[in-house]
Protein backbone atom coordinates (compact mmCIF):
# COMPACT_ATOMS: atom_id res chain seq x y z
CA UNK A 1 0.00 0.00 0.00
CA UNK A 2 2.91 2.37 0.70
CA UNK A 3 3.82 2.57 -2.99
CA UNK A 4 0.35 3.64 -4.10
CA UNK A 5 0.28 6.16 -1.22
CA UNK A 6 3.51 7.65 -2.59
CA UNK A 7 1.85 7.95 -6.01
CA UNK A 8 -1.14 9.64 -4.40
CA UNK A 9 1.14 12.10 -2.56
CA UNK A 10 2.77 12.98 -5.90
CA UNK A 11 -0.72 13.45 -7.41
CA UNK A 12 -1.74 15.86 -4.62
CA UNK A 13 1.42 17.91 -5.00
CA UNK A 14 1.95 18.03 -8.74
CA UNK A 15 -1.47 17.51 -10.29
CA UNK A 16 -3.93 18.94 -7.76
CA UNK A 17 -1.54 21.61 -6.47
CA UNK A 18 -2.61 21.00 -2.87
CA UNK A 19 -0.97 23.04 -0.11
CA UNK A 20 1.81 21.61 2.04
CA UNK A 21 -0.48 21.54 5.09
CA UNK A 22 -3.21 19.68 3.17
CA UNK A 23 -0.76 17.10 1.86
CA UNK A 24 0.75 16.50 5.30
CA UNK A 25 -2.70 16.18 6.88
CA UNK A 26 -4.02 13.80 4.20
CA UNK A 27 -0.94 11.60 4.26
CA UNK A 28 -0.95 11.38 8.05
CA UNK A 29 -4.62 10.31 8.03
CA UNK A 30 -4.13 7.86 5.16
CA UNK A 31 -1.10 6.20 6.73
CA UNK A 32 -3.20 5.59 9.86
CA UNK A 33 -5.98 4.23 7.64
CA UNK A 34 -3.62 1.89 5.76
CA UNK A 35 -2.06 0.70 9.03
CA UNK A 36 -5.51 -0.16 10.43
CA UNK A 37 -6.52 -2.07 7.28
CA UNK A 38 -3.34 -4.16 7.40
CA UNK A 39 -3.32 -4.86 11.14
CA UNK A 40 -7.03 -5.52 11.62
CA UNK A 41 -8.10 -6.94 8.24
CA UNK A 42 -4.82 -8.07 6.67
CA UNK A 43 -5.37 -5.84 3.64
CA UNK A 44 -2.30 -4.65 1.75
CA UNK A 45 -3.79 -4.00 -1.72
CA UNK A 46 -6.36 -1.30 -2.60
CA UNK A 47 -8.46 -3.71 -4.70
CA UNK A 48 -9.23 -5.75 -1.56
CA UNK A 49 -10.80 -2.79 0.32
CA UNK A 50 -14.57 -2.99 0.67
CA UNK A 51 -17.20 -0.72 2.20
CA UNK A 52 -17.31 -2.97 5.28
CA UNK A 53 -13.61 -2.35 5.93
CA UNK A 54 -14.09 1.43 5.79
CA UNK A 55 -17.13 1.16 8.07
CA UNK A 56 -14.98 -0.83 10.49
CA UNK A 57 -12.30 1.87 10.47
CA UNK A 58 -14.80 4.67 11.05
CA UNK A 59 -16.35 2.75 13.98
CA UNK A 60 -12.91 2.35 15.52
CA UNK A 61 -12.40 6.13 15.36
CA UNK A 62 -15.57 6.83 17.36
CA UNK A 63 -13.88 5.59 20.55
CA UNK A 64 -11.23 8.33 20.64
CA UNK A 65 -11.81 10.87 17.84
CA UNK A 66 -14.30 13.76 17.75
CA UNK A 67 -16.84 13.97 14.92
CA UNK A 68 -15.07 16.85 13.18
CA UNK A 69 -11.80 14.89 13.02
CA UNK A 70 -13.65 11.82 11.75
CA UNK A 71 -15.14 13.91 8.95
CA UNK A 72 -11.68 15.23 8.05
CA UNK A 73 -10.23 11.72 7.94
CA UNK A 74 -13.11 10.53 5.76
CA UNK A 75 -12.46 13.43 3.37
CA UNK A 76 -8.87 12.20 2.95
CA UNK A 77 -10.10 8.62 2.42
CA UNK A 78 -12.65 9.81 -0.18
CA UNK A 79 -9.97 11.67 -2.09
CA UNK A 80 -7.63 8.67 -2.00
CA UNK A 81 -10.27 6.22 -3.24
CA UNK A 82 -11.30 8.62 -6.01
CA UNK A 83 -7.64 8.67 -7.07
CA UNK A 84 -7.54 4.85 -7.02
CA UNK A 85 -10.64 4.75 -9.23
CA UNK A 86 -9.46 7.28 -11.84
CA UNK A 87 -6.07 5.54 -11.95
CA UNK A 88 -7.90 2.21 -12.54
CA UNK A 89 -6.33 0.65 -9.45
CA UNK A 90 -9.87 -0.39 -8.40
CA UNK A 91 -13.07 -1.11 -10.32
CA UNK A 92 -15.38 0.83 -8.01
CA UNK A 93 -15.13 3.90 -5.75
CA UNK A 94 -16.48 2.16 -2.64
CA UNK A 95 -16.38 5.31 -0.47
CA UNK A 96 -19.27 6.77 -2.46
CA UNK A 97 -21.52 4.50 -0.40
CA UNK A 98 -20.18 5.83 2.93
CA UNK A 99 -22.18 8.59 4.66
CA UNK A 100 -20.25 11.47 6.21
CA UNK A 101 -20.68 11.92 9.98
CA UNK A 102 -22.99 14.79 10.87
CA UNK A 103 -21.07 17.67 12.41
CA UNK A 104 -22.81 19.95 14.87
CA UNK A 105 -22.04 23.47 13.70
CA UNK A 106 -20.94 26.05 16.24
CA UNK A 107 -20.48 29.74 15.56
CA UNK A 108 -16.79 30.63 15.93
CA UNK A 109 -15.63 32.84 18.78
CA UNK A 110 -15.25 36.54 17.95
CA UNK A 111 -13.47 39.27 19.91
CA UNK A 112 -14.94 42.72 20.30
CA UNK A 113 -12.95 45.67 18.95
CA UNK A 114 -12.24 46.65 22.56
CA UNK A 115 -10.82 43.18 23.32
CA UNK A 116 -8.57 43.32 20.24
CA UNK A 117 -7.25 46.72 21.35
CA UNK A 118 -6.58 45.43 24.87
CA UNK A 119 -4.46 42.61 23.43
CA UNK A 120 -2.55 44.97 21.13
CA UNK A 121 -1.86 47.29 24.07
CA UNK A 122 -0.07 44.48 25.91
CA UNK A 123 2.74 44.42 23.36
CA UNK A 124 6.08 45.84 24.56
CA UNK A 125 7.28 47.95 21.64
CA UNK A 126 10.66 48.59 23.29
CA UNK A 127 11.86 45.06 22.47
CA UNK A 128 12.54 43.34 19.10
CA UNK A 129 10.09 40.54 19.93
CA UNK A 130 7.49 43.15 20.87
CA UNK A 131 7.85 44.86 17.49
CA UNK A 132 7.48 41.46 15.83
CA UNK A 133 4.39 40.67 17.91
CA UNK A 134 2.80 44.01 17.02
CA UNK A 135 3.38 43.32 13.31
CA UNK A 136 1.94 39.80 13.66
CA UNK A 137 -1.21 40.96 15.41
CA UNK A 138 -1.83 44.00 13.20
CA UNK A 139 -1.40 41.91 10.06
CA UNK A 140 -3.57 38.94 11.04
CA UNK A 141 -6.34 41.16 12.42
CA UNK A 142 -5.97 43.90 9.79
CA UNK A 143 -5.96 41.53 6.81
CA UNK A 144 -7.77 38.42 8.10
CA UNK A 145 -5.05 35.95 7.17
CA UNK A 146 -5.05 32.27 8.04
CA UNK A 147 -2.24 31.55 10.51
CA UNK A 148 -0.40 29.41 7.94
CA UNK A 149 -0.60 32.28 5.42
CA UNK A 150 0.68 34.75 8.00
CA UNK A 151 3.69 32.66 9.01
CA UNK A 152 4.59 31.82 5.38
CA UNK A 153 4.86 35.48 4.30
CA UNK A 154 8.27 36.20 2.74
CA UNK A 155 10.08 39.50 2.30
CA UNK A 156 9.30 39.58 -1.42
CA UNK A 157 5.57 39.28 -0.69
CA UNK A 158 5.47 42.54 1.28
CA UNK A 159 4.77 45.80 -0.58
CA UNK A 160 4.53 48.47 2.09
CA UNK A 161 4.54 51.50 -0.21
CA UNK A 162 1.49 50.13 -2.02
CA UNK A 163 0.00 48.74 1.23
CA UNK A 164 -0.57 45.14 0.15
CA UNK A 165 0.96 41.69 0.48
CA UNK A 166 0.87 38.59 -1.69
CA UNK A 167 -0.56 35.60 0.16
CA UNK A 168 -0.42 31.93 -0.79
CA UNK A 169 -3.62 30.33 0.45
CA UNK A 170 -5.15 26.87 0.19
CA UNK A 171 -4.04 24.94 -2.87
CA UNK A 172 -1.06 27.34 -3.22
CA UNK A 173 -3.39 29.90 -4.79
CA UNK A 174 -2.04 33.44 -4.61
CA UNK A 175 -4.12 36.49 -3.79
CA UNK A 176 -3.35 40.15 -3.18
CA UNK A 177 -4.47 41.35 0.25
CA UNK A 178 -4.56 45.02 1.35
CA UNK A 179 -2.77 46.02 4.58
CA UNK A 180 -4.26 48.48 7.06
CA UNK A 181 -2.32 51.65 7.94
CA UNK A 182 -1.50 50.38 11.48
CA UNK A 183 -0.23 47.11 9.95
CA UNK A 184 1.97 49.01 7.47
CA UNK A 185 3.50 51.01 10.35
CA UNK A 186 3.97 47.91 12.54
CA UNK A 187 5.52 45.90 9.71
CA UNK A 188 7.89 48.73 8.75
CA UNK A 189 9.01 49.16 12.38
CA UNK A 190 9.61 45.42 12.73
CA UNK A 191 11.47 45.03 9.43
CA UNK A 192 13.66 48.12 9.96
CA UNK A 193 14.29 47.98 13.71
CA UNK A 194 13.90 44.39 14.89
CA UNK A 195 14.07 41.60 12.31
CA UNK A 196 17.85 41.90 11.88
CA UNK A 197 18.30 41.42 15.63
CA UNK A 198 16.36 38.13 15.47
CA UNK A 199 18.01 36.85 12.31
CA UNK A 200 20.55 34.06 12.90
CA UNK A 201 23.57 33.17 10.77
CA UNK A 202 21.20 31.10 8.59
CA UNK A 203 19.64 33.62 6.21
CA UNK A 204 15.94 33.27 5.42
CA UNK A 205 13.33 35.26 3.51
CA UNK A 206 10.58 34.38 6.00
CA UNK A 207 9.29 37.60 7.58
CA UNK A 208 8.31 36.43 11.05
CA UNK A 209 11.13 34.83 13.03
CA UNK A 210 11.40 33.27 16.47
CA UNK A 211 14.16 33.92 19.01
CA UNK A 212 16.41 31.41 17.23
CA UNK A 213 16.09 33.27 13.93
CA UNK A 214 13.91 30.57 12.36
CA UNK A 215 10.33 30.64 11.07
CA UNK A 216 7.89 31.25 13.89
CA UNK A 217 5.76 28.13 14.42
CA UNK A 218 1.98 27.96 14.77
CA UNK A 219 2.44 26.75 18.34
CA UNK A 220 4.75 29.65 19.12
CA UNK A 221 2.27 32.22 17.83
CA UNK A 222 -0.62 30.51 19.63
CA UNK A 223 1.26 30.59 22.97
CA UNK A 224 2.23 34.26 22.72
CA UNK A 225 -1.33 35.23 21.74
CA UNK A 226 -2.79 33.29 24.68
CA UNK A 227 -0.38 35.04 27.06
CA UNK A 228 -1.14 38.51 25.68
CA UNK A 229 -4.89 37.84 25.91
CA UNK A 230 -4.51 36.59 29.49
CA UNK A 231 -2.40 39.59 30.48
CA UNK A 232 -5.02 41.87 28.93
CA UNK A 233 -7.79 40.27 30.99
CA UNK A 234 -9.59 38.98 27.88
CA UNK A 235 -11.70 35.99 28.89
CA UNK A 236 -13.00 35.12 25.41
CA UNK A 237 -11.30 32.00 24.05
CA UNK A 238 -8.55 33.39 21.82
CA UNK A 239 -6.52 31.79 19.04
CA UNK A 240 -4.97 33.09 15.79
CA UNK A 241 -8.15 32.01 13.98
CA UNK A 242 -10.22 34.04 16.44
CA UNK A 243 -8.53 37.17 15.07
CA UNK A 244 -9.40 36.11 11.50
CA UNK A 245 -13.03 35.57 12.55
CA UNK A 246 -13.01 38.96 14.29
CA UNK A 247 -11.62 40.67 11.18
CA UNK A 248 -14.42 39.23 9.03
CA UNK A 249 -17.21 39.93 11.51
CA UNK A 250 -16.13 43.52 12.18
CA UNK A 251 -15.95 44.29 8.45
CA UNK A 252 -19.39 42.81 7.85
CA UNK A 253 -20.87 44.77 10.77
CA UNK A 254 -19.46 47.94 9.25
CA UNK A 255 -21.10 47.43 5.88
CA UNK A 256 -18.75 45.33 3.74
CA UNK A 257 -20.55 43.17 1.17
CA UNK A 258 -20.19 39.39 1.29
CA UNK A 259 -18.47 39.00 -2.11
CA UNK A 260 -15.67 41.41 -1.19
CA UNK A 261 -15.22 39.67 2.14
CA UNK A 262 -15.07 36.32 0.36
CA UNK A 263 -12.23 37.62 -1.81
CA UNK A 264 -10.29 39.01 1.16
CA UNK A 265 -10.58 35.75 3.11
CA UNK A 266 -9.63 33.60 0.12
CA UNK A 267 -12.79 31.45 0.30
CA UNK A 268 -13.55 29.45 -2.84
CA UNK A 269 -17.24 29.06 -1.93
CA UNK A 270 -19.30 32.00 -0.68
CA UNK A 271 -21.29 29.60 1.55
CA UNK A 272 -18.14 29.43 3.73
CA UNK A 273 -18.18 33.21 4.08
CA UNK A 274 -21.89 33.27 4.95
CA UNK A 275 -21.15 31.94 8.45
CA UNK A 276 -20.17 35.51 9.34
CA UNK A 277 -23.66 36.81 8.62
CA UNK A 278 -24.91 34.43 11.32
CA UNK A 279 -22.22 35.64 13.74
CA UNK A 280 -23.12 39.25 13.03
CA UNK A 281 -26.84 38.61 13.61
CA UNK A 282 -26.11 36.76 16.84
CA UNK A 283 -23.90 39.61 18.09
CA UNK A 284 -26.64 42.13 17.30
CA UNK A 285 -29.08 40.10 19.41
CA UNK A 286 -26.60 39.88 22.30
CA UNK A 287 -25.87 43.61 22.19
CA UNK A 288 -29.60 44.38 22.07
CA UNK A 289 -30.36 42.15 25.06
CA UNK A 290 -27.56 43.65 27.12
CA UNK A 291 -28.33 47.27 26.16
CA UNK A 292 -32.12 47.54 26.13
CA UNK A 293 -33.64 47.96 29.61
CA UNK A 294 -36.71 45.84 28.80
CA UNK A 295 -35.22 43.33 26.35
CA UNK A 296 -34.59 40.54 28.85
CA UNK A 297 -37.87 41.11 30.67
CA UNK A 298 -39.87 40.98 27.45
CA UNK A 299 -37.99 37.90 26.28
CA UNK A 300 -38.70 36.06 29.56
CA UNK A 301 -42.46 36.85 29.36
CA UNK A 302 -42.87 35.16 25.97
Amino acid sequence: MKYILKDYEYYLKNEKGSSKNTIESYMRDLNQYASFLEKVHGITKPKDIDKLHIDSYMRSLKKHVVTKSMARKLTAIRSFHHFLFIEKEVDEDVVKRIESPKIEKHLPQVLSVDEVMKILNQVDLAKPLGLRNAALLELIYGSGLRVSELLDVELGDVHLNQAYIIVRGKGSKERMVPISDPAVIALRNYLVKAREALLSYEKTNIVFLNQQGKRLSRQGFFKLLKKLASDAGVTTECSPHTLRHSFATHLLENGMDLRTLQSLLGHEDISTTQIYTHISQQRIKEIYKSAHPRAKEEHDDI
